[in-house]
């Protein structure tokens, strides 16, 4: 039943909400998780180990994305500049020789970009490697201390 207000000339009905219980039943429940959070116990999650990584590349090519996007391919010591309608050969290429003898090609491809280059052409370039069956494509940061 609403109060009634008998001041002045007439009578009015109060119609403020009655905050009371709703303080009541949050304050039970804050002492109900306060009591059951410690005795929640953490899930365990697997995470993958290092013993369990592929191996490290033999060689690593790396294709380097200069500021005005021109392109060169980095094996070793040797740098050699390329267009993208060939890079995808010259890098298949280049693993053919570096595993010459060998089982199976275990050499990865590391793009080096310029910070100052847009975003949609390093994404072009990893496109085009993919697209020719190049397995191991990976982008190059640098660590800022």
């Amino acid at each position: 039943m609403p109060a009634v207000s008998s001041r002045g000339r007439g009578r009015r009905t109060i119609s403020e909400p009655n905050m009371v219980p709703f303080i009541d039943v949050m304050l039970v429940l804050l002492i109900i998780f306060m009591v059951t959070a410690p005795l929640i116990s953490p899930s365990m999650i697997d995470l993958p180990s290092i013993g369990k990584a592929a191996k490290q590349p033999d060689v690593v090519i790396q294709i380097i994305l200069g500021k005005n996007d021109a392109l060169e391919m980095k094996v070793k010591e040797n740098t050699t500049a390329v267009t993208l309608a060939s890079l995808a050969e010259q890098v298949q290429q280049a693993q053919k020789k570096s595993s010459a003898g060998a089982e199976g090609s275990n050499s990865a491809v590391v793009i080096s970009a310029d910070k100052s280059v847009k975003y949609e052409s390093v994404v072009k370039v990893m496109d085009t490697l993919q697209r020719a069956g190049i397995a191991r494509v990976g982008l190059s940061v640098q660590l800022v201390n």
